[in-house]
């Protein structure tokens, strides 16, 4: 079992992760309107890859919630955990599809 104070490291960590997820499509975004279109899957790949970890950060925090039997921790935290999950993948989702199209529009010009 790892130290404790590495499992409160993990909150912080996913939501820097999730926020990360949601500025490469910006980026992306960005650079698309500068016409620069270098390395636009690159970054999207990077923005679905940190929003798969920042999730699977949370799974691990709440497997060791489990594991310490803090299960009123458990009970007040999972539904905004749920929401905010939802939330980190529904825009993450929806910046790097407004970005597919974007790119993709331009590439078949």
């Amino acid at each position: 079992m790892l130290n404790s104070s590495f499992y409160g490291w993990l909150n912080i960590s996913s939501l820097l992760l999730g926020l990360i997820s949601w500025l490469f499509p910006i980026i992306n975004i960005i650079r698309y309107r500068r016409g620069n279109q270098k390395n636009w899957i690159t970054l999207s790949l990077l923005s679905m890859s940190a929003c798969i970890i920042s999730l699977w950060f949370q799974i691990i925090y709440n497997h060791y919630l489990v594991e310490i039997e803090d299960w009123t921790a458990l009970m007040d935290t999972t539904a905004a955990v749920v929401f905010v999950s939802a939330v980190l993948i529904i825009i993450t989702v929806l910046l790097n599809i407004i970005n597919l199209f974007l790119h993709k529009s331009r590439l078949s010009k």
